[in-house]
């Protein structure tokens, strides 16, 4: 893959040092975390840099963002970083069949319910005993949007793709659980976004 030059996501910059104070005490000491939908690669070098235990393996559906990964990569020399893998959640080979814990950052809402039920299986699949997955993005909670701005947030996505939407954060704990993954816990963060962690069973 040929890199190019790395791409900057306003909302990456913003929120990466809040997740970041999560990922902190949430992930393993050492093993090997796959990223999924990385996006530009920000996220990945961030978040690789302050955790050098951890391997990081970013990965990205979109052939078009691919390079900037790999441009943020030959640009920092991180190594604790992989070269982006093509990983659709929607496909049942990922090319990747075990991690130590997985991490997906604002694809939940951004795509159809079905990725979201694919990504859980997969973590299902791939993660040990223990294994965590971090989710971080807008979630309604009992029925109901967390603030205005959540709720209009969520119609204009429904306006780019009926398919896309903020979700319930129950119908995902509840479709997780049907693949072993146990919700340990949510954490409030800013702009009415939630972290929320699973624990394989």
């Amino acid at each position: 893959m040929t890199a190019e030059a790395p791409r900057t996501a306003p909302a990456a910059e913003r929120n990466k040092d809040p997740i970041l104070a999560v990922l902190q005490r949430a992930l393993p000491q050492s093993g090997l975390v796959l990223e999924i939908a990385s996006g530009t690669g920000q996220h990945a070098m961030h978040f690789a840099r302050a955790l050098p235990g951890l391997m990081w393996q970013p990965s990205e559906p979109d052939a078009q963002m691919r390079p900037s990964i790999a441009g943020w990569l030959a640009e920092t020399g991180l190594p604790n970083v992989l070269p982006p893998l093509d990983l659709d959640v929607t496909r049942p080979d990922w090319p990747i069949d075990r991690a130590d814990a997985v991490v997906c950052i604002n694809m939940v809402h951004i795509s159809p319910w079905e990725a979201t039920e694919q990504l859980l299986a997969g973590c299902g699949r791939i993660l040990p005993a223990g294994g965590i997955l971090y989710l971080y993005g807008p979630y309604r909670r009992g029925d109901r949007h967390t603030a205005p701005s959540n709720e209009a947030f969520d119609a204009s996505l429904r306006q780019r793709n009926p398919k896309w939407g903020v979700r319930d954060l129950e119908t995902v704990v509840e479709a997780a659980s049907g693949h072993g993954m146990e919700l340990s816990e949510v954490v409030e963060m800013p702009a009415n976004n939630l972290s929320v962690l699973f624990a394989r069973g």
